[in-house]
């Protein structure tokens, strides 16, 4: 009985897998862009920028079905363990692994979980910003993981992996993805450097990543104009020098 459980859980997780990737090419006619890399059936720790709960859905339909199977998404527990839905489509169907970022009980040590899907052989997706990123920059300082675990697991490849658009095409809040040409650009591994520091390797591999985004932000960009109400001008005009901060712009 167990076995058949067993057999049954498996096909359920190659069919959703199967199915969420054939969706992912549907909708977003995803492209992989390996640039450094080849696609390869070795254990690798892919880390990608995170803006959108598609973000890991978009990265596996870029892999082959055989890698795929043997790749698991890092989630938050305290997001996906909420439910006994919400677990059930992360675990069961997402064969994803939960992490306790609020971790109190060294059972539930996040480094302790991943490095055991490591032992195992298997491959992981990470997020090193931690939380998706609803700010206006591109990418959030990261956070000590994925340091933690190539010094632990040296021999797995890191592979950094941009993700376009898909905070456009499935948006925080939104169940139904919108139609957008979506691309992932996979670049060159990458590794501590020897006597390398945590923070120097964090930066480096923030900028590496960075620096896969096939449209940069534009440096010096103009903001929006606000326009100002008529009490917003007289709130100005009576400002004295005083109230002006030292290292505002004249007027020159």
């Amino acid at each position: 009985m167990l076995h058949i459980r067993a057999n049954t859980f498996t096909l359920l997780q190659t069919m959703t897998s199967v199915g969420l990737s054939a969706l992912a090419w549907a909708v977003t006619g995803v492209r992989p862009i390996w640039s450094g890399t080849e696609p390869s059936d070795r254990q690798r720790i892919y880390f990608a920028n995170h803006a959108s709960h598609g973000d890991f859905i978009l990265l596996s339909a870029c892999l082959s079905e055989k890698q795929r199977a043997r790749t698991h998404a890092v989630a938050a527990a305290e997001y996906w363990g909420r439910s006994r839905l919400r677990r059930f489509i992360a675990q069961d169907m997402l064969s994803s692994v939960l992490i306790h970022r609020q971790w109190t009980d060294e059972t539930q040590n996040p480094i302790s979980i991943m490095l055991s899907v490591l032992d195992e052989g298997h491959s992981l997706i990470i997020f090193p910003e931690g939380t998706r990123n609803m700010t206006d920059e591109a990418l959030l300082p990261f956070r000590s993981g994925l340091y933690n675990l190539s010094m632990a697991r040296p021999d797995v490849e890191l592979i950094p992996c941009w993700i376009e658009n898909m905070s456009r095409v499935l948006p925080k809040g939104q169940f139904v993805p919108v139609p957008l040409l979506c691309r992932v650009v996979f670049g060159a591994p990458l590794a501590i450097a020897p006597g390398e520091e945590r923070r120097a390797f964090l930066d480096r591999a923030r900028q590496t990543l960075l620096a896969l985004n096939p449209r940069p932000p534009r440096h010096g960009a103009e903001k929006p104009v606000v326009r100002k109400t008529s009490r917003d001008q007289k709130s100005l005009e009576h400002r004295t020098r005083s109230d002006i901060p030292h290292d505002a712009p004249g007027d020159d």
